[in-house]
Parts: C-alpha cells; structure tokens; sequence
C-alpha cells in the first residue's frame, strides 16, 4: 500500500510543496460534505457571467481560507474571483490557480464534479501551463479520487475508509481511445470541429458528456479519446479558461502522454493574457490531437 505522501517522498518532492499538495488534497473531505447543505444558486455572478451555485461559492471561500492561512501561497488566480489575490504573509513561493468546483450544476442530480488545482514555484498565477510544477483535481463520485502529476508522470489515489490517499494506478499512459465528448451546440460548430466529430464517430468513436470537464477528462485519461469545447463561429475564444481549466488538465494530460490543443497550437505554449483567458480546448489522445492539427 503507498500513500500520497509515501509517493511524494520517493519523488523527492520539497517539502513545502509537497505540505501544499497534501494540504489541498484533505479539502476533498469537507467540500464533499458541504454538498448537502448548499444545493441551490448563490444568486451571484462569476467573472465570467456564469450564474455561481451556493457550492462554487463556499468550495472557493474555504479553500481561499486554507491556502491564505498556510502561508504557502503568494498569489492565488480563482475561477470565482475577479482579481488574482495575493498574500503579503508567504513564507513560500508558490501561486495557486484553481476551478474550485467544476461541474457545480450537477451537484443536484447526484453527478460526478471536482476541484481542479495548479500550482506553480515562481510566486505568479498567471504563466504558460508548461511552468506549472504540480497539477491535481480531487474527483467527487462513487469515491474521491486524488489524480496528480508532479513533473514525473501521473499518478491515481483514491480516499479510503481512514481518510487516508492509496495509490490505485500510475504511471498512468493514455492509451489512443475512441471516447469522445464536444460542448457548444452542434448548428455553431465550425466545419473543422464537425468534420473531427464525424471522422471519429465514423471510426466508432463512443460520446461521453456529462457536463462537467473534469469527470469527462477523468474518462479520457483512463479509455483514451478527446474533450473538446470548440471555439465556435459565435464565439471563436470559447468557453473554458486557460488559467484555471486548461492548463492543470493539460499539464496531467501531456504528463501522461496526451496532448491538449486549442486546434492548432498546443495550449501548454501559451502565456495568459489575463486571469480570465478563454480558449477552445482540445485534451486527449496525442493521436487525436495531432490528427486535429493537421486537418
């Protein structure tokens, strides 16, 4: 049996990253068990426009809480805020960027979401994904699920009956699958994108969309395929974020041997413009990625 902090010794993790990501990961306990009581809409908006649940709004404040009073953390970049935050008392110099509830929506038809993480070792939240030191995303379903990369492949915990992280799989290697899953409506898709569906579903590429990014991944990275939010001919910069979204999944994605993409570009090569950076995404299969690209 190895546990999360047996894994994070043997790859000779520093020690105060190596406290930040356990750290984290023991929020997985009490986010999940304020599902209960936070089931409807804040009646607030993120920086996005997008209407925030009560949960996305009490996942993002409590993990605000913990990272502030860690002192770890000098810069912190949150989907549910509208300014990067910084922490004049860091003992530490590490920037955090984080989805702190994606896939919130789902919580009250009982369906699987998570917390996606970041972290980088410069002390700045706004940097190209191929900076980033450590990627995590603690998943919400039948269990909860630590899925981590550090730079040196990535790895699966699964949270057991003593609130402990046991390493269930790793290396993990994305083999070359056929799940695939597309958000936007299909009449606004460009004919690139429609032409990409049709060939893999012509391939007999098998549809997995539940409406959150991070189980819909979890999927990929296990079976193989592609995620994909396109940019659309209604709105080319797509819908999900660089900062928060984008680059930590990217990041474990390329670690284990897959490949992200707005279409053309791989998005880990990036520099943000701004905390609330919008792209198409293309996560996956190396195969299908580069098979995109050159269409």
């Amino acid at each position: 049996m190895i546990t999360l902090e047996n894994y994070l010794d043997s790859a000779e993790v520093a020690e105060d990253l190596k406290e930040l990501i356990v750290l984290i990961s023991k929020q997985a306990l009490p986010i999940r068990n304020a599902f209960i009581e936070n089931q409807s809409y804040a009646g607030t908006e993120n920086k996005s426009g997008e209407v925030q649940a009560e949960l996305d709004v009490w996942s993002d404040e409590h993990l605000i809480n913990v990272l502030k009073k860690s002192s770890l953390v000098k810069e912190l970049a949150s989907e549910e805020q509208p300014e990067i935050l910084k922490f004049e008392n860091a003992k530490a110099d590490y920037a955090v960027v984080m989805d702190p509830l994606d896939g919130s929506s789902l919580i009250q038809v009982n369906l699987c979401v998570g917390t996606i993480i970041g972290i980088y070792d410069n002390g700045r939240a706004l940097n190209r994904g191929e900076d980033l030191a450590a990627a995590m995303y603690m998943l919400y379903g039948p269990m909860t699920v630590l899925v981590l990369t550090v730079g040196k492949g990535v790895y699966v915990f699964a949270m057991d009956g003593e609130e402990r992280y046991i390493m269930l799989d790793g290396p993990v290697k994305m083999p070359e699958g056929k799940i695939y899953g597309s958000g936007a409506l299909r009449k606004e898709w460009t004919l690139k994108h429609k032409r990409f569906i049709e060939e893999i579903e012509e391939d007999g590429g098998k549809l997995r969309y539940s409406g959150s990014f991070v189980a819909d991944f979890h999927q990929v990275l296990k079976y193989g395929g592609v995620y994909c939010y396109p940019g659309t001919d209604k709105k080319p910069e797509g819908k999900l974020r660089l900062v928060f979204e984008a680059n930590p999944i990217g990041f474990i994605a390329k670690q284990a041997g897959g490949a992200v993409s707005d279409g053309g570009t791989n998005l880990l090569t990036v520099k943000p413009e701004k905390a609330d950076h919008k792209t198409p995404i293309y996560v996956g299969s190396a195969g299908l990625i580069s098979k995109l690209e050159s269409m």
